[in-house]
């Protein structure tokens, strides 16, 4: 069920290679960057793009929602047609 009242705004995230990839898709994830009060392991449903044509690491500016869908917990999303910022290293 997605959280209807939840704003977007723009967040700061990064790509990385998890740990354990156990039930994700792919080895390259992006998760929000520390201090922007988000936890740092929510998975953010975003443009492919920011995994496949970057280095890991690569820092963006993306315009995201807090959601969830059910069962599955909380992430955030970012409609994958929307453009993103790269940040400098």
């Amino acid at each position: 069920m997605a959280k209807k009242d939840e704003p977007y705004r723009l967040v700061i995230v990064e790509s990385y290679r998890p740990s354990q990839t156990s039930g994700l898709h792919g080895p390259i994830h992006i998760r929000p960057v520390a201090g922007q009060g988000l936890p740092t392991n929510l998975h953010v449903e975003c443009s492919k793009s920011l995994s496949r044509n970057y280095p890991v690491g690569t820092r963006f500016r993306i315009k995201a929602k807090l959601t969830d869908k059910e069962g599955s917990g909380d992430f955030l999303y970012s409609y994958f047609g929307w453009k993103y910022e790269v940040l400098p290293q």
